[in-house]
């Protein structure tokens, strides 16, 4: 169970939109739960469509009207002290804008993806799998250039700047002062061989993941070996993320060609939760990993 909001909650004032719609999501279906009303007879009383609530419990609205928070409290019999507490996160969904809901990149970021980025900015650790290029939050900006410039060709110049500027922007969670993320990514020796822009690039590339490594102890690779043959991460790169004080429950977040998708039930995580794991014990150490990382860097 989550701690009271008083004491699990940042400041206000220095709260971040995407913290305090994860902190509302979790605080408002912790009340529910302990006055033990159900989510239909919540949805009656207020003559709301269920997904509406599933979507507040969730954080998956962009905004949160303060209203509804007090509606929801008034149900669940909360004290006015913890009610202003919710309503003032609540108001602060509507005053402030993430960085990617900004109206310069919010155009460029389809809007399954920005619900990822308030994921991403809020989680504790991110665990990532990827078997054809470096993981996004160690990419140097002439790497996601040539990688946009293949993937999605047909982009102005201006869109490609931008999608690079917002890349590099997600990356600063690895290098913020309070609580950076911890994060441990595995990779298939393919994305050390494959040529992607120059071989400049490539050194550059690889060059910056060892450095990565060896300067900042919360960010680990692994390298998985051509000559390890079949292993569990064949079926496709996922990102695994866990988050603060309980605020949300583990998730994976998976993209195709498609879209992408968040997978939250229980049993679907543990699966990929276990298929790292024995990526984990599977693939070279750490140590070994940044020699190969250092040596491919030297072979391009």
């Amino acid at each position: 169970m989550i701690e009271s909001v008083e004491s699990a909650t940042p400041a206000i004032e220095s709260a971040t939109p995407a913290v305090c719609r994860l902190q509302l999501g979790a605080e408002l279906r912790r009340l529910r739960k302990d006055s033990e009303i159900t989510g239909a007879e919540v949805c009656r009383q207020l003559s709301w469509a269920a997904s509406k609530l599933t979507r507040l419990e969730t954080a998956e609205n962009g905004v949160v009207e303060p209203s509804d928070v007090i509606a929801l409290c008034t149900i669940y019999g909360v004290p006015p002290e913890t009610t202003r507490t919710l309503t003032g996160y609540a108001a602060v969904t509507k005053t402030k804008k993430d960085w990617w809901q900004t109206p310069d990149v919010r155009d460029i970021i389809p809007p399954g993806f920005r619900a990822y980025l308030g994921l991403e900015a809020t989680a504790e650790s991110l665990r990532n799998y990827e078997s054809e290029f470096v993981p996004g939050l160690l990419q140097l900006p002439e790497y996601i250039r040539a990688l946009l410039e293949r993937a999605r060709a047909g982009l102005s110049a201006e869109k490609i700047d931008k999608l690079v500027a917002v890349r590099m922007t997600r990356q600063e969670a690895l290098t913020r002062k309070q609580s950076p993320l911890e994060f441990t990514a595995i990779i298939s020796e393919a994305v050390l061989r494959r040529k992607v822009g120059s071989a400049q690039v490539m050194r550059a590339q690889l060059s910056h993941i060892a450095n990565l490594v060896r300067t900042n102890p919360h960010v680990k690779v692994q390298v998985v070996p051509f000559e390890l043959g079949e292993h569990p991460g064949m079926n496709g790169p996922f990102t695994a993320l866990t988050f603060p004080k309980s605020l949300l429950r583990p998730i994976v977040y998976l993209e195709s060609l498609a879209g992408a998708s968040v997978l939250r039930r229980e049993e679907d995580v543990r699966k990929y939760e276990e298929a790292f794991s024995d990526l984990q014990a599977l693939a070279p150490g750490y140590q070994e990993s940044l020699s190969m990382i250092e040596t491919a860097s030297k072979e391009f």
